[in-house]
């Protein structure tokens, strides 16, 4: 894995749940981690909601101000560049759509110098509303480029419909992932399957689901 891990989707794809998984497997793996939540847009699920089970496990929280708080104000008032200059690993969760990606191009300048060493991550669900189509999915990812001004270097599949996900909702969306992954010329990094599910994917990333509904919790 990367020193620095980029982590983008639409609203929904569940690029949260994957942010922290990543964080949770470098943290109980020994490794120095740092998570920086950037979403400035999405009120209701954040990796600043996270805080007291990084702390438990060592993984350092970096949250915009008001985070977790009734105020939904884009205010950054953290030095990305250091924290990226620090040992150990980062990941940044970004914000759904291309207006979460305009807080990550502040930064695009900065990250060059480490331009080698980022895996910028675009996750993707195709049961998810607009991005049920490759052509769909793949407007947002370019959106998503253009407002941050960098350039995503694989695919996650995180396709899933919640506590009914089954092994063949995970299969169904391997050819959707795949037609994604050839029409970018990306490659897919993981796809994310439950603990309890097997599927055919031939890089399954095992993950947990933290990231829950308000009515699910």
């Amino acid at each position: 894995m990367k020193k620095i891990t980029i982590v983008t989707g639409h609203y929904g794809s569940g690029k949260t749940n994957i942010s922290v998984n990543l964080a949770i497997k470098l943290a109980e793996a020994g490794k120095k981690v740092t998570v920086v939540d950037l979403d400035i847009v999405n009120p209701y699920f954040r990796t600043a909601d996270f805080g007291e089970m990084f702390e438990n496990k060592g993984i350092e929280l970096v949250a915009p101000m008001y985070a977790n708080s009734n105020l939904d104000i884009p205010a950054i008032s953290f030095d990305l560049e250091r924290i990226a200059s620090d040992d150990g690993y980062l990941i940044i969760d970004v914000g759904g759509d291309d207006a979460g990606a305009i807080a990550l191009g502040r930064y695009t300048e900065a990250f060059k110098q480490f331009e080698n060493d980022i895996d910028m991550l675009y996750v993707v669900n195709c049961y998810r509303y607009l991005t049920r189509t490759s052509d769909e999915a793949l407007e947002l990812m370019y959106e998503i480029e253009a407002a941050s001004k960098m350039k995503h270097t694989a695919i996650v599949n995180n396709s899933n419909l919640s506590h009914e996900t089954t092994s063949e909702t995970i299969d169904n969306s391997i050819g959707f992932a795949k037609e994604i992954a050839q029409k970018a010329g990306l490659p897919i990094k993981y796809t994310a399957v439950p603990y309890d599910i097997s599927c055919k994917a031939e890089n399954p990333m095992p993950i947990e689901i933290y990231v829950k509904k308000i009515w699910e919790q």
